[in-house]
């Protein structure tokens, strides 16, 4: 069965919003509703306070989307719970899951922009975009995306995964960071390997992008070549790392992300060579 198409747009329709989903989110936390083992959406018609004031995302197949921030001294309704949005993941639909994402970008930005940076005004909604600005001095504020690079670097069959010392679990994964004022995509992929690793590179290609909501960010996947060095962790980002073949893996992220997608990706090239050869 085909999932329903997500069709974003931010010029909320005149129809009633009882029957829209409405992602209430605090923080990276969404408001569901669980019942009979299952993670619920709740409605316009649920949160109807909520409802009135929140941010058309846009239709989910032909149910409308929208996305508030839930106030931090509001408790959750009897029936729901806050509940990490990553967690959604393989407990919604796909193109639900994406949606909620989007969402809790929208309602962040929407909540931490109230007030402008420069001279501390009430900032209003811009009519026609998705867009706060400053009463006074005009200034705009437009939902804002870190742009981060993550590579998966190969060495004939074997791939070089790490271990983040911060993140929870002990699951090895590529390698990642955060493009610098000035820095190039290509010229930060060989820099964050470099300092998080020590090895170098080449032969870089693009891979693809994905939309992390979960860091405020955008994913931009690389495939890379080693040319050089010994691994040398920085200690303080990366906990450990090594050389893996897909005989012989570690625990993996989840297939969710584009670190698993790259990672996925290289696999089923080194077996379709072997199966070639």
């Amino acid at each position: 069965m085909s999932q329903p198409r997500f069709v974003p747009a931010h010029e909320a329709p005149t129809r009633p919003r009882d029957t829209a989903l409405l992602f209430a989110a605090r923080g990276l936390d969404l408001l569901v509703a669980e019942r009979e083992g299952a993670m619920h959406i709740p409605t316009g018609a649920e949160l109807p306070a909520l409802a009135a004031e929140a941010h058309f995302l846009g239709t989910l197949g032909d149910v409308d989307c929208y996305a508030a921030a839930l106030p931090k001294d509001t408790a959750p309704p009897a029936g729901m719970k806050l509940v990490p949005g990553r967690n959604l993941y393989n407990r919604v639909d796909e193109s639900l899951f994406g949606v909620a994402g989007r969402a809790l970008a929208i309602a962040e930005w929407d909540s931490t922009h109230r007030f402008c940076g420069r001279d501390g005004q009430p900032t209003v909604l811009v009519p026609g975009e998705r867009a706060r600005r400053c009463s006074v001095c005009r200034t705009p504020y437009y939902p804002r995306i870190s742009p981060a690079v993550i590579v998966l670097v190969t060495r004939g069959d074997s791939m070089l995964l790490a271990r983040n010392a911060n993140f929870p679990g002990a699951f090895f994964s590529t390698l990642a960071g955060f493009v610098d004022v000035g820095e190039s995509l290509e010229e930060t992929v060989v820099r964050e390997v470099k300092e998080e690793v020590g090895v170098d590179l080449k032969n870089l290609r693009y891979f693809g992008s994905q939309p992390w909501p979960f860091g405020r960010s955008l994913m931009l996947g690389f495939t890379a070549e080693y040319a050089g060095g010994d691994i040398q962790v920085d200690g303080q980002e990366i906990a450990e790392a090594g050389w893996f073949t897909p005989d012989n893996l570690p625990l993996l992220p989840p297939r969710l992300s584009i670190a698993r997608h790259l990672i996925d990706a290289f696999i089923a090239q080194v077996k379709t060579r072997s199966a070639q050869g």
